[in-house]
């Protein structure tokens, strides 16, 4: 009883949740360096709960900045999420349920309950993150256009260069710096080929990695050097990738007429611009430079409005990965010790309130009723003997 409170009784609130661990595609990271120094993470416990029915605060989700493009694997390689847009959250581990007050456990001969709950513990997951290539402009041609030609000339890079096609068999990285802190990354990515939808050639690789840039570069041999007809050429690159994916037909993108020093490519230019209407079309020389400088401005203005985007391209969808597999019952003998184990048993275990003989009570009721007690009896266990659950340790009596 308590004084003023009519009808009082046990008043114990329940336990405060824990917080989430939450990743979200952020436009604002770039790589993944930054997790590598802080590889474990946490987030907040819940509050206790208090009298008069007062619950405790739940615990404040961490959230994690990572790179738009991140894809989350378990321990095994299996993805679990993919990140492909800014805004999108993965909650890669769950916060633990809040412990149940003493209120909770009023039964008709059970009237003032001496004991509550623990709260559960949240989920451990240890997860592999990989960032998908991700470049603002992709270089997008058939082997031999000149593509790691001209990122060697636009760039640092140093990408194989030869007379063969398919030179680039993996994506080359190159980032172009205009000046006055002005930059963007270009990918030299594995020539395309007709039937590159369906595989042929490196054509699943090619098109994996296209999906994530911003912006395409066609780079169009104008010289015809190979016996190709350019127009041709530029209609089956757009027919292969609209093939594989129609929306990388929507992607902003740039024409560039490469090999213009070579004399074929100023007639080839003529017949390609009267059947090309509305296209931005660079004439350059990725051997000689020019035109160079005027392209790299136009890829620089169109790389800044597709990083503006508009807010309802934005989400805020929230992807839960799926539960941690549960561990099942497991007992292990090692001469007088029983090591019990499972995420049923071990929850138990952590949740009891051992400070009450009714807390101890019911702990031992949800062994029972776990199947503990008549394993741990088929196994030989004698009086006298330990039980470890977690880091707990027990003494075996009948």
């Amino acid at each position: 009883r308590e004084k003023y409170v009519p009808r009082g009784g046990p008043d114990g609130g329940d336990g405060g949740d824990g917080g989430d661990v939450i990743f979200v595609a952020s436009a604002e990271k770039n790589t993944l360096i930054d997790l590598s120094y802080r590889p474990h993470m946490y987030a907040a416990n819940g509050s206790h709960g208090q009298g008069k029915n007062k619950q405790g605060r739940s615990g404040s989700s961490l959230t994690v900045q990572v790179p738009v493009g991140t894809v989350i694997k378990d321990e095994k390689g299996t993805m679990l999420a993919d990140l492909p847009r800014r805004g999108i959250k993965v909650v890669v581990a769950r916060g633990g349920r809040g412990g149940r007050g003493n209120t909770r456990f009023v039964t008709s001969q059970r009237r003032a309950p001496d004991f509550a709950e623990k709260g559960e513990p949240g989920e451990e997951r240890t997860l592999i993150l990989e960032l998908k290539l991700l470049a603002d402009v992709g270089l997008v041609g058939f082997p031999n256009a000149g593509k790691s030609t001209l990122l060697s000339r636009i760039s640092a890079a140093k990408p194989k260069i030869a007379p063969f096609p398919f030179t680039t068999l993996v994506p080359q990285l190159g980032v172009v710096y205009l000046g006055e802190e002005r930059s963007f990354v270009v990918a030299d990515l594995p020539g395309i080929i007709e039937g590159a939808h369906q595989g042929a050639g490196l054509g699943h690789q090619f098109l994996k990695h296209i999906e994530r840039t911003g912006v395409l570069l066609y780079l169009i041999d104008m010289a015809g050097t190979e016996g190709r007809d350019p127009y041709e050429d530029y209609s089956a690159l757009r027919k292969e990738l609209g093939l594989y994916h129609q929306e990388l037909l929507d992607k902003p993108a740039i024409l560039a007429a490469n090999k213009m020093d070579l004399p074929s490519s100023k007639e080839n230019l003529q017949k390609f611009r009267a059947r090309i209407k509305n296209t931005n079309l660079f004439p350059i020389s990725a051997v000689t430079g020019e035109g160079i400088e005027s392209l790299l401005e136009e890829l620089y203005k169109c790389v800044q409005e597709r990083n503006v985007l508009p807010e309802e391209e934005l989400t805020d969808s929230i992807i839960f990965l799926p539960p941690v597999a549960a561990r099942p019952l497991h007992i292990q003998v090692d001469g007088k010790v029983y090591l019990v184990s499972g995420d049923a048993v071990e929850k138990a275990a952590h949740q009891a309130d051992f400070k009450s003989s009714e807390g101890l009570r019911r702990f031992q009721k949800v062994i029972e009723s776990l199947g503990v007690e008549e394993e741990l009896v088929r196994m030989g266990i004698q009086e006298g003997d330990i039980v470890r659950i977690g880091d707990m340790e027990f003494t075996y009596s009948l």
